[in-house]
């Protein structure tokens, strides 16, 4: 039972250490990281997930062309922005106080898997089951 609890702990902490080191990459770790879209900078704007420059730079035409931002959720007027870009960004999203984040914010890697994805694994298996001619012992 020892030698097990002192391979456990060490194991726990260097995961929990990692955790910590990687985290920047979660929704969880937006606490206290935001990005105030009403006067934020295009450069700050492309910090966010998934935001690019030109997307940063239409954020802000958007901004100049209709004034400050009343509510997050209207940033899905901005053309390319939906629901489920939207929905990444929220948790960096502020519409007063500083802009807090100061790195670029990638992605998750489990964003494309979850859904099924369109890896390579998934359009090998569709090819292979429709690669039987129909009528040929069908």
């Amino acid at each position: 039972m020892k030698t097990i609890l002192r391979l456990f702990f060490p194991a726990a902490a260097a995961l929990a250490l990692s955790a910590v080191a990687f985290g920047a990459d979660t929704p969880e770790a937006a606490v206290g990281k935001k990005i105030n879209i009403n006067q934020a900078s295009a450069a700050q704007i492309a910090l966010l997930p998934r935001v690019g420059t030109k997307a940063a730079e239409r954020i802000v035409e958007y901004r100049k062309a209709h004034g400050s931002f009343g509510q997050p959720e209207e940033l899905m007027e901005v053309k390319g922005v939906g629901e489920k870009l939207f929905g990444e960004l929220k948790p960096y999203v502020s519409l007063s106080g500083p802009t807090t984040l100061a790195a670029k914010v990638r992605a998750g890697s489990r964003t494309g898997r979850a859904s099924g994805g369109s890896g390579r694994g998934s359009s090998a298996k569709k090819t292979a089951s429709n690669s039987v001619p129909v009528g040929k012992g069908r």
